[in-house]
Protein backbone atom coordinates (compact mmCIF):
# COMPACT_ATOMS: atom_id res chain seq x y z
CA UNK A 1 0.00 0.00 0.00
CA UNK A 2 1.35 3.65 -0.92
CA UNK A 3 1.70 5.90 1.66
CA UNK A 4 -0.11 8.77 2.50
CA UNK A 5 2.19 11.21 1.46
CA UNK A 6 2.56 9.43 -2.20
CA UNK A 7 -1.41 10.02 -2.53
CA UNK A 8 -1.43 13.55 -1.13
CA UNK A 9 1.57 14.55 -2.77
CA UNK A 10 -0.51 13.23 -6.31
CA UNK A 11 -3.72 15.13 -5.15
CA UNK A 12 -1.76 17.87 -4.99
CA UNK A 13 -0.60 18.20 -8.68
CA UNK A 14 -4.11 17.72 -9.55
CA UNK A 15 -5.53 20.87 -7.95
CA UNK A 16 -6.22 23.33 -10.98
CA UNK A 17 -4.55 26.59 -10.48
CA UNK A 18 -1.00 25.19 -7.45
CA UNK A 19 1.66 23.94 -10.10
CA UNK A 20 5.17 22.52 -9.50
CA UNK A 21 6.04 25.84 -7.95
CA UNK A 22 3.33 26.70 -5.69
CA UNK A 23 3.42 23.11 -4.43
CA UNK A 24 6.93 23.56 -3.33
CA UNK A 25 6.25 27.04 -1.49
CA UNK A 26 3.27 24.85 0.40
CA UNK A 27 5.64 22.09 1.37
CA UNK A 28 8.68 24.46 2.13
CA UNK A 29 5.96 25.79 4.84
CA UNK A 30 3.95 22.81 5.84
CA UNK A 31 6.61 20.48 5.70
CA UNK A 32 5.22 17.45 4.16
CA UNK A 33 2.41 16.95 1.67
CA UNK A 34 0.53 15.15 4.38
CA UNK A 35 0.38 18.32 5.91
CA UNK A 36 -0.73 20.68 3.32
CA UNK A 37 -3.91 19.19 3.44
CA UNK A 38 -4.14 18.86 7.28
CA UNK A 39 -3.83 22.68 7.63
CA UNK A 40 -6.22 25.52 7.98
CA UNK A 41 -6.69 28.12 5.62
CA UNK A 42 -5.56 31.23 7.50
CA UNK A 43 -2.74 28.97 8.00
CA UNK A 44 -1.63 27.75 4.28
CA UNK A 45 -3.10 31.87 3.07
CA UNK A 46 -0.58 33.69 4.75
CA UNK A 47 2.12 31.74 2.94
CA UNK A 48 3.80 33.92 0.54
CA UNK A 49 3.21 33.74 -2.82
CA UNK A 50 0.16 31.65 -2.30
CA UNK A 51 -2.72 33.55 -1.12
CA UNK A 52 -6.67 33.64 -0.07
CA UNK A 53 -7.74 32.75 -3.48
CA UNK A 54 -5.45 29.86 -4.22
CA UNK A 55 -5.77 28.32 -0.88
CA UNK A 56 -9.93 28.50 -1.18
CA UNK A 57 -9.77 26.72 -4.72
CA UNK A 58 -7.54 24.06 -3.02
CA UNK A 59 -10.48 23.22 -0.19
CA UNK A 60 -13.12 24.00 -3.03
CA UNK A 61 -11.75 21.30 -5.21
CA UNK A 62 -11.12 18.75 -1.92
CA UNK A 63 -14.65 18.67 -0.99
CA UNK A 64 -15.75 17.54 -3.99
CA UNK A 65 -13.85 14.09 -3.47
CA UNK A 66 -13.17 14.03 -7.21
CA UNK A 67 -9.52 14.36 -6.62
CA UNK A 68 -9.18 11.91 -4.15
CA UNK A 69 -11.25 9.66 -6.07
CA UNK A 70 -8.74 9.96 -8.55
CA UNK A 71 -5.89 9.08 -6.79
CA UNK A 72 -7.45 5.86 -5.64
CA UNK A 73 -8.00 5.10 -8.98
CA UNK A 74 -4.09 5.93 -10.06
CA UNK A 75 -3.12 3.98 -7.05
CA UNK A 76 -4.55 0.95 -8.38
CA UNK A 77 -2.71 0.92 -11.77
CA UNK A 78 0.79 2.14 -10.20
CA UNK A 79 -0.13 -1.22 -8.01
CA UNK A 80 -1.01 -3.45 -10.79
CA UNK A 81 1.74 -2.47 -13.10
CA UNK A 82 4.51 -2.32 -11.44
CA UNK A 83 5.24 2.02 -11.37
CA UNK A 84 7.55 3.69 -9.30
CA UNK A 85 6.62 6.51 -7.52
CA UNK A 86 9.30 9.21 -6.70
CA UNK A 87 8.35 12.06 -4.49
CA UNK A 88 10.72 16.04 -5.02
CA UNK A 89 11.15 14.58 -1.16
CA UNK A 90 12.58 11.52 -1.72
CA UNK A 91 16.30 10.54 -1.69
CA UNK A 92 16.65 9.03 -5.09
CA UNK A 93 14.76 12.27 -6.72
CA UNK A 94 16.59 13.22 -9.68
CA UNK A 95 19.53 15.81 -7.94
CA UNK A 96 19.96 17.54 -11.23
CA UNK A 97 16.00 17.76 -12.01
CA UNK A 98 15.58 18.81 -8.11
CA UNK A 99 17.53 22.06 -8.57
CA UNK A 100 15.30 23.14 -11.66
CA UNK A 101 12.61 25.29 -9.98
CA UNK A 102 9.67 24.08 -12.51
CA UNK A 103 10.71 20.58 -12.02
CA UNK A 104 7.93 17.95 -11.07
CA UNK A 105 7.14 16.95 -7.54
CA UNK A 106 6.06 13.57 -8.35
CA UNK A 107 7.51 11.32 -11.22
CA UNK A 108 5.84 8.11 -12.34
CA UNK A 109 8.75 5.44 -13.60
CA UNK A 110 9.30 1.75 -15.18
CA UNK A 111 12.05 0.04 -14.89
CA UNK A 112 15.77 -0.19 -13.37
CA UNK A 113 17.49 3.14 -13.54
CA UNK A 114 20.02 5.41 -11.78
CA UNK A 115 19.11 8.91 -11.62
CA UNK A 116 21.97 10.49 -9.96
CA UNK A 117 24.54 8.87 -12.17
CA UNK A 118 27.39 10.95 -12.14
CA UNK A 119 27.35 12.06 -16.20
CA UNK A 120 23.99 12.34 -18.06
CA UNK A 121 23.65 13.26 -20.77
CA UNK A 122 20.18 14.11 -23.12
CA UNK A 123 19.99 13.60 -26.95
CA UNK A 124 17.22 15.40 -28.55
CA UNK A 125 16.63 15.99 -32.64
CA UNK A 126 14.34 15.83 -35.29
CA UNK A 127 11.81 13.39 -35.98
CA UNK A 128 12.84 13.40 -39.82
CA UNK A 129 16.74 12.40 -38.92
CA UNK A 130 18.94 11.77 -41.96
CA UNK A 131 21.54 8.89 -42.47
CA UNK A 132 24.44 11.81 -41.78
CA UNK A 133 22.62 12.13 -38.18
CA UNK A 134 22.08 8.99 -37.18
CA UNK A 135 26.00 8.06 -38.15
CA UNK A 136 26.80 10.76 -36.04
CA UNK A 137 24.50 10.14 -32.94
CA UNK A 138 25.71 6.64 -32.73
CA UNK A 139 29.53 7.33 -33.06
CA UNK A 140 29.34 9.98 -30.14
CA UNK A 141 27.02 7.77 -27.97
CA UNK A 142 29.56 4.48 -28.70
CA UNK A 143 32.42 6.59 -28.25
CA UNK A 144 30.66 8.03 -24.68
CA UNK A 145 30.57 4.55 -23.73
CA UNK A 146 33.55 4.10 -21.92
CA UNK A 147 32.65 7.07 -19.34
CA UNK A 148 29.51 4.77 -18.05
CA UNK A 149 26.56 7.65 -18.51
CA UNK A 150 23.02 7.85 -18.93
CA UNK A 151 21.40 8.58 -21.79
CA UNK A 152 17.94 10.59 -21.92
CA UNK A 153 15.51 10.84 -25.20
CA UNK A 154 11.97 11.11 -25.73
CA UNK A 155 10.81 7.91 -27.28
CA UNK A 156 10.22 9.94 -30.44
CA UNK A 157 10.42 9.56 -33.82
CA UNK A 158 14.22 10.00 -35.34
CA UNK A 159 16.49 11.34 -33.33
CA UNK A 160 14.99 10.10 -30.01
CA UNK A 161 14.23 6.43 -30.84
CA UNK A 162 17.85 6.42 -32.50
CA UNK A 163 19.99 6.81 -29.42
CA UNK A 164 17.86 5.06 -27.31
CA UNK A 165 18.43 1.81 -29.73
CA UNK A 166 21.68 2.72 -30.11
CA UNK A 167 22.29 2.24 -26.25
CA UNK A 168 20.27 -0.42 -26.09
CA UNK A 169 22.74 -2.86 -28.47
CA UNK A 170 25.67 -0.91 -26.55
CA UNK A 171 24.90 -1.83 -22.97
CA UNK A 172 24.07 1.50 -22.15
CA UNK A 173 21.49 3.29 -20.21
CA UNK A 174 19.11 4.77 -21.15
CA UNK A 175 15.60 6.68 -20.64
CA UNK A 176 12.48 7.50 -22.55
CA UNK A 177 11.00 10.52 -20.79
CA UNK A 178 7.01 10.72 -22.27
CA UNK A 179 4.63 12.84 -22.39
CA UNK A 180 1.69 10.83 -21.35
CA UNK A 181 0.95 8.48 -18.89
CA UNK A 182 2.42 5.07 -18.49
CA UNK A 183 -0.66 3.23 -19.37
CA UNK A 184 0.46 3.62 -23.11
CA UNK A 185 3.48 3.72 -25.20
CA UNK A 186 3.51 6.74 -28.21
CA UNK A 187 4.56 5.84 -30.62
CA UNK A 188 3.23 2.09 -30.27
CA UNK A 189 5.83 0.79 -32.78
CA UNK A 190 8.89 1.37 -30.16
CA UNK A 191 7.34 -1.10 -27.50
CA UNK A 192 10.11 -3.62 -28.37
CA UNK A 193 12.95 -0.77 -28.12
CA UNK A 194 11.17 0.21 -24.40
CA UNK A 195 10.94 -3.11 -23.36
CA UNK A 196 14.58 -3.65 -23.98
CA UNK A 197 15.30 -0.25 -22.14
CA UNK A 198 14.06 -1.85 -18.84
CA UNK A 199 17.05 -3.84 -17.76
CA UNK A 200 19.40 -0.51 -17.24
CA UNK A 201 17.06 1.98 -17.85
CA UNK A 202 13.39 2.63 -18.53
CA UNK A 203 10.15 5.21 -19.02
CA UNK A 204 10.11 8.30 -17.20
CA UNK A 205 6.77 10.83 -16.92
CA UNK A 206 4.97 13.12 -14.75
CA UNK A 207 1.69 12.57 -16.12
CA UNK A 208 -1.14 9.81 -14.61
CA UNK A 209 -2.17 7.22 -16.59
CA UNK A 210 -5.26 7.97 -19.11
CA UNK A 211 -3.02 10.72 -19.92
CA UNK A 212 -3.13 11.75 -24.09
CA UNK A 213 0.46 12.38 -25.53
CA UNK A 214 -1.61 15.61 -26.47
CA UNK A 215 0.64 18.56 -28.08
CA UNK A 216 0.95 20.72 -25.13
CA UNK A 217 2.77 17.74 -23.04
CA UNK A 218 5.39 17.57 -25.28
CA UNK A 219 6.99 21.05 -24.55
CA UNK A 220 6.34 20.66 -20.77
CA UNK A 221 8.11 16.87 -20.95
CA UNK A 222 11.08 18.64 -22.65
CA UNK A 223 11.89 20.60 -19.61
CA UNK A 224 12.52 17.30 -17.29
CA UNK A 225 14.75 15.98 -20.56
CA UNK A 226 16.70 19.24 -20.30
CA UNK A 227 16.65 18.95 -16.32
CA UNK A 228 18.21 15.46 -15.61
CA UNK A 229 21.14 15.79 -17.46
CA UNK A 230 24.70 17.88 -17.18
CA UNK A 231 24.81 17.89 -21.23
CA UNK A 232 21.98 18.53 -23.52
CA UNK A 233 22.77 17.06 -27.38
CA UNK A 234 20.96 18.68 -30.64
CA UNK A 235 22.30 16.06 -33.39
CA UNK A 236 19.75 17.71 -36.29
CA UNK A 237 17.19 20.20 -35.97
CA UNK A 238 15.23 22.10 -38.11
CA UNK A 239 15.07 26.07 -37.72
CA UNK A 240 11.83 25.31 -35.29
CA UNK A 241 10.85 22.15 -33.24
CA UNK A 242 11.28 21.00 -30.10
CA UNK A 243 14.92 20.32 -29.79
CA UNK A 244 15.46 24.02 -29.88
CA UNK A 245 12.69 24.12 -27.26
CA UNK A 246 14.93 22.06 -25.08
CA UNK A 247 17.98 23.37 -25.96
CA UNK A 248 16.54 26.66 -24.45
CA UNK A 249 15.27 25.34 -21.66
CA UNK A 250 18.84 23.64 -20.81
CA UNK A 251 20.42 27.16 -21.07
CA UNK A 252 17.57 28.12 -18.49
CA UNK A 253 19.00 25.91 -16.20
CA UNK A 254 22.78 26.81 -16.62
CA UNK A 255 23.33 23.61 -18.12
CA UNK A 256 25.28 23.05 -20.81
CA UNK A 257 24.30 22.18 -24.82
CA UNK A 258 26.21 20.75 -27.53
CA UNK A 259 24.69 21.58 -30.80
CA UNK A 260 26.43 19.42 -34.22
CA UNK A 261 27.11 21.91 -37.29
CA UNK A 262 26.30 21.35 -40.46
CA UNK A 263 26.33 22.79 -44.28
CA UNK A 264 23.86 25.81 -44.23
CA UNK A 265 22.20 24.64 -47.09
CA UNK A 266 20.82 21.52 -44.74
CA UNK A 267 17.54 21.76 -43.72
CA UNK A 268 18.72 19.91 -40.86
CA UNK A 269 21.33 22.06 -39.85
CA UNK A 270 19.46 25.19 -39.73
CA UNK A 271 18.74 24.62 -35.95
CA UNK A 272 22.13 23.43 -34.87
CA UNK A 273 24.38 25.75 -36.10
CA UNK A 274 21.66 28.88 -35.28
CA UNK A 275 22.67 27.66 -31.70
CA UNK A 276 26.02 27.69 -32.52
CA UNK A 277 25.32 31.29 -34.19
CA UNK A 278 23.54 32.81 -31.00
CA UNK A 279 26.11 31.42 -28.37
CA UNK A 280 23.39 28.79 -27.43
CA UNK A 281 25.73 25.66 -27.88
CA UNK A 282 28.94 24.59 -28.24
CA UNK A 283 30.10 23.57 -31.41
CA UNK A 284 30.33 19.37 -31.32
CA UNK A 285 32.43 17.89 -33.72
CA UNK A 286 33.14 14.80 -31.86
CA UNK A 287 32.65 12.89 -28.33
CA UNK A 288 35.94 14.22 -27.28
CA UNK A 289 34.84 17.93 -27.26
CA UNK A 290 32.44 16.85 -24.41
CA UNK A 291 34.80 15.06 -22.52
CA UNK A 292 37.29 17.92 -22.72
CA UNK A 293 34.71 20.77 -22.09
CA UNK A 294 32.88 18.65 -18.84
CA UNK A 295 36.03 17.51 -17.84
CA UNK A 296 35.44 13.97 -18.13
CA UNK A 297 38.70 12.57 -18.68
CA UNK A 298 39.27 9.09 -17.19
CA UNK A 299 41.89 8.47 -15.06
CA UNK A 300 42.60 5.36 -13.57
CA UNK A 301 41.95 4.65 -9.59
CA UNK A 302 41.27 8.42 -9.56
CA UNK A 303 37.34 8.81 -8.13
CA UNK A 304 35.32 10.79 -9.72
CA UNK A 305 34.08 13.93 -7.96
CA UNK A 306 30.58 13.38 -8.34
CA UNK A 307 29.30 15.68 -5.11
CA UNK A 308 31.97 18.44 -6.16
CA UNK A 309 30.96 18.78 -9.55
CA UNK A 310 27.17 19.65 -8.11
CA UNK A 311 28.33 22.45 -6.04
CA UNK A 312 29.47 24.36 -9.47
CA UNK A 313 25.59 23.84 -11.17
CA UNK A 314 23.39 25.29 -8.26
CA UNK A 315 20.93 27.93 -9.54
CA UNK A 316 21.89 31.13 -9.04
CA UNK A 317 19.42 31.31 -5.69
CA UNK A 318 20.79 28.22 -4.02
CA UNK A 319 23.72 29.40 -4.56
CA UNK A 320 23.18 32.54 -2.99
CA UNK A 321 22.04 30.84 0.00
CA UNK A 322 24.71 28.38 0.21
CA UNK A 323 27.35 31.00 0.67
CA UNK A 324 25.67 32.54 2.77
CA UNK A 325 26.18 29.86 5.41
CA UNK A 326 28.62 27.91 6.95
CA UNK A 327 29.01 24.30 8.54
CA UNK A 328 30.12 25.98 12.24
CA UNK A 329 27.61 28.72 13.24
CA UNK A 330 24.00 28.01 12.50
CA UNK A 331 21.74 30.88 11.03
CA UNK A 332 17.75 32.03 11.58
CA UNK A 333 15.71 32.64 8.94
CA UNK A 334 15.11 35.88 9.91
CA UNK A 335 19.05 36.67 9.65
CA UNK A 336 19.54 34.82 6.54
CA UNK A 337 16.70 36.57 5.03
CA UNK A 338 18.64 40.05 5.47
CA UNK A 339 21.61 38.44 4.92
CA UNK A 340 20.71 37.15 1.14
CA UNK A 341 18.22 39.94 0.35
CA UNK A 342 15.51 37.10 -0.47
CA UNK A 343 11.92 36.82 0.41
CA UNK A 344 11.06 34.21 2.97
CA UNK A 345 9.04 32.33 0.59
CA UNK A 346 11.89 32.30 -2.00
CA UNK A 347 14.46 31.84 0.96
CA UNK A 348 12.07 28.66 1.77
CA UNK A 349 12.08 26.54 -1.06
CA UNK A 350 15.60 27.72 -1.78
CA UNK A 351 16.69 26.01 1.68
CA UNK A 352 14.19 22.96 1.28
CA UNK A 353 15.80 22.30 -2.28
CA UNK A 354 19.95 22.20 -0.78
CA UNK A 355 18.48 19.78 2.30
CA UNK A 356 16.82 17.47 -0.03
CA UNK A 357 20.02 17.63 -2.13
CA UNK A 358 21.91 17.30 1.51
CA UNK A 359 23.73 20.40 1.56
CA UNK A 360 22.30 22.32 4.46
CA UNK A 361 20.96 20.78 7.80
CA UNK A 362 17.93 22.35 9.29
CA UNK A 363 18.06 22.57 13.33
CA UNK A 364 15.26 23.52 15.84
CA UNK A 365 14.21 27.02 16.13
CA UNK A 366 14.48 27.91 12.42
CA UNK A 367 17.88 27.80 11.55
CA UNK A 368 20.21 25.93 9.22
CA UNK A 369 23.91 25.57 8.76
CA UNK A 370 25.97 23.58 6.24
CA UNK A 371 26.32 19.92 6.39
Amino acid sequence: MLNSEIKYAMALTLIDGVGNINAKKLLAYCGDFTSVFSSNKVKLSKIPGIGTVLVQKIFNQLSEKKIMDRVEEEIEFIENNDVQVILYTDKNYPINLKQCEDSPIVLYGKGNFNFNNSKIVSVVGTRKVTQRGKDICTKILEDLKPHNLLVISGMAYGVDIHAHKCCVQNEMATVGVLAHGLDRLYPSTHKPTADKMMKTGGLLTEFMSGTNPDRQNFPTRNRIIAGLADVTIVIESAKRGGSLITAEIANSYSRDVFSIPGRITDQYSEGCNYLIKINKAHLLNSAADIVYLMNWELVEGKPKPIQKKMFLELPAVQQLIYDSLDSENSIGMDELSMKTKLSTSVLSVGLLQLEFAGLVNALPGSSFRLS
